[in-house]
């Protein structure tokens, strides 16, 4: 059957195709093997855009890369395809196109090959890819303009309305990691841990190691963190003007303002923790940091200046 010679003009093969796993269940993914490559591939991709991901079931990096393709895939709704291509069951589509390392994706457009990479890129490279690809529809679900309300909403504190604009994408896409999030969001800034935690549960399975997910599971280690220490500021502020080098009392004093809504003042209270000993209990100071820039996100401006004071401190 066809596969892309010079130009990306089709050339025939005679060789027997091997079956293919079965594909997973979405219409928006596709297996495809020697007979099927032309019309999977060269033909859809005259109506839209197709990714095709050559990959081998011995290939770890494939094993990272795959999933993140098909969940971008599917919340692109129709906006490009997937196709995989197991190598093993198909070495006649990896010789015709010079795969020689894995895993390595094409993109087509219009029946030729038009980008592509090897090796398994970040998510956030993966939706740059496919953006460019499809003029920046891709990975973008039909409820963004919801969302983004929903987290408009949320930051000027209208809790309600956010709330209820997460549930309303629940309502259409079940699972979706935004939204799960978001509303997990509103119950713990109203005090319902159990409902966040509850609400958590309910993201779908490709969704689990999003990054907000990962977000609100930092805020809610912190707020139970927290939760018993917050009342103490006053004091372990007296307890360390006395004993400055009671490092577990420093440790509690910035639970204790974090609990309170000072995170920025916890934070240089870890970080004056780091300085003066880096390794106590573990790096329980350090390891806390950590939590508490995932919870704020990389792009917070508190992240990018507390985390650059740690650095300083650790390499100074």
């Amino acid at each position: 059957m066809a596969l892309i010679g010079p130009g990306g003009r089709p050339v025939q093969s005679s060789a027997g195709a091997s079956a293919a796993a079965p594909a997973e269940s979405s219409a928006f993914i596709k297996d495809a093997n020697l007979e099927s490559f032309t019309a999977d591939v060269l033909d859809a991709s005259r109506e839209v855009p197709v990714i095709v991901d050559f990959w081998a079931p011995w290939c770890g990096p494939c094993k990272q890369l795959g999933p993140t393709l098909e969940k971008l895939v599917n919340e692109a709704r129709g906006a490009v395809r997937l196709v995989k291509v197991n190598i093993d069951e198909n070495p006649e589509i990896a010789q015709q196109l010079r795969i020689q390392s894995i895993p390595t994706v094409y993109a087509f457009r219009n029946g030729q090959p038009v980008d592509g990479f090897m090796g398994a890129l970040p998510e956030s490279q993966l939706r740059a890819f496919m953006q460019q690809l499809t003029g920046g529809d891709a990975g973008a679900s039909p409820a963004g303009d919801t969302l983004d309300a929903a987290d408009a909403a949320f930051a000027s504190g209208d809790i309600a309305l956010a709330a209820q604009a997460y549930a309303q994408v629940l309502q259409d896409e079940p699972g979706h990691p935004r939204a799960v999030a978001g509303l997990a969001r509103c119950y713990l800034h109203s005090g319902d841990v159990e409902r966040a935690k509850n609400t958590l549960g309910l993201v779908r399975p490709d969704g689990a190691g999003d990054e907000t997910i990962r977000a609100v599971e930092a805020e809610l280690k912190l707020k139970e963190q927290s939760a018993q220490a917050a009342g103490r500021v006053g004091e372990l502020v007296s307890l360390l003007e006395t004993q400055p080098d009671n490092h577990q009392a420093r440790f509690d004093l910035a639970l204790a303002l974090d609990g309170k809504g000072e995170r920025e003042t916890a934070m240089d209270v870890l970080l004056e923790l780091v300085r003066r000993d880096r390794t106590w209990n573990d790096d329980a100071a350090r390891k806390h940091l950590v939590t508490l820039f995932e919870a704020m996100g990389p792009t917070d401006p508190r992240t990018i200046a507390a985390r650059r004071k740690l650095s300083s401190i650790l390499f100074s």
